[in-house]
């Protein structure tokens, strides 16, 4: 076996200015902090960090990658939030041979030989959470969202389903990047009265939606919870206590779960960084994705592209959340989804989990929405039930 080189660049392109910027910054966190545990951990090379802050603009990733290829030698990235900035980057990676660690949750649709999607695909967030909603909320839905992929292919999957299942959707409001004027988005759906929102609105825009829609909430008297397959802890304490509070989430990872790995991580990573930090689903993947990265090089003995990804495919890692590995079909991760509700204090309680880590399919090749129709009630369940549900422990 070759021996690795003493020294491999890794690129982190984390956001950490601009419009989700608390996203990319608590990101960047879970890298450096599995960087520094991997390198405590082998003696055999050392990961070196090189962060570039693309500022939340598409182009600059583009800029970004091209100067981790060319000018640090950097075979593997890790980093981008939204899909915008990965399809920018996703070029330049196929044609330099290099790999992407892709820790966000995101729309699936898409399936790269240059990309390793750490993150959720849509049957491990979008789908758990129609069912939830069919079964728990109600059957008429409204959405708002950011006017790019990441909306349009959730809403196109939130409509297919629940159109099957007898459900509607009442109407749909998209902002540009950054655009906090959300007082008509608020407007429309108040006036359409939905058993729930559904929230795919990106950094400023959401958290000033959220705001705005306490307030609406508290000045009709009304009680519609809002939906999201991405809000998280640091979002919550930018919103604010009320407006946080009650919102219903799927992710694969929460801060709150007791899970004994994920209490150590916690402790490790506020240690680290500070009490006042708190690790979300993205900055825990973040933190697998390096993970991962270390334990392939050093079963490998090279970061090699192809070598590190067929040691890869032979590893299973107890993430802080749980199991996960990467199926070689398409480059996705096994894990496991969970729903939760967010609470006073800026937490969320988990109140569903799936039984054991998902095969991800991001086709969703495997799941007809007349399939997932069918294996909810088939009448619509009491309004804004969702908080009656049972905290799993």
């Amino acid at each position: 076996m070759t021996r690795v080189v003493d020294e491999v660049p890794v690129g982190l392109l984390y956001s950490c200015s601009g419009t989700y910027a608390y996203m990319g910054a608590e990101m960047l966190k879970g890298a450096l902090l599995a960087i520094e545990e991997i390198n405590a951990a082998t003696s055999e090379f050392r990961l070196a960090p090189i962060v570039l802050d693309p500022q939340g603009d598409p182009e600059l990733y583009q800029q970004s990658c091209a100067e981790l290829i060319k000018s640090h030698k950097a075979q593997h990235i890790v980093g981008c939030y939204t899909s915008a900035s990965r399809k920018q980057v996703l070029p330049i990676l196929a044609r330099s041979d290099a790999l992407l660690w892709h820790p966000a949750r995101y729309e699936g649709f898409e399936a790269s030989e240059n990309i390793v999607y750490v993150g959720a695909a849509p049957n491990q967030h979008v789908v758990p959470l129609v069912k939830h909603v069919l079964e728990y909320i109600g059957r008429d839905l409204f959405c708002v969202g950011t006017n790019y992929i990441w909306t349009w292919e959730m809403n196109r999957v939130l409509r297919e389903i629940l159109c099957e299942a007898g459900g509607r959707v009442l109407g749909e409001r998209v902002l540009p990047f950054g655009d906090v004027d959300v007082s008509h988005l608020v407007e429309a759906a108040v006036q359409k009265r939905p058993d729930a929102v559904f929230n795919t609105l990106i950094g400023e825009s959401s958290y000033a939606f959220l705001r705005a829609w306490d307030a609406a909430k508290r000045r009709h008297g009304i009680d519609i919870p809002i939906l999201s397959c991405s809000l998280s802890e640091p979002e919550l304490k930018v919103i604010g206590p009320d407006a946080s509070d009650g919102h219903v989430t799927c992710s694969p990872y929460f801060a709150s779960l007791k899970r004994s790995q994920n209490l150590s991580f916690v402790s490790r990573y506020q240690s680290r960084f500070g009490a006042e930090c708190t690790p979300f689903s993205d900055a825990e993947a973040s933190y697998v994705s390096i993970m991962l990265l270390g334990r392939a090089i050093e079963r490998a003995g090279t970061p090699s592209v192809g070598a590190v990804l067929d040691a890869l495919y032979l590893d299973r890692f107890e993430a802080p959340h749980g199991p996960v590995w990467i199926d070689p079909t398409n480059n996705h991760c096994y894990q496991t989804p969970r729903i939760a509700v967010s609470r006073h204090g800026f937490e969320f309680d988990v109140c569903w989990e799936a039984a054991e880590p998902l095969r991800p399919d991001p086709y969703l090749a495997r799941l007809a929405p007349e399939v997932i129709a069918r294996e909810t009630a088939a009448t619509g369940p009491p309004r804004n039930q969702s908080s009656h549900l049972r905290v799993v422990k």
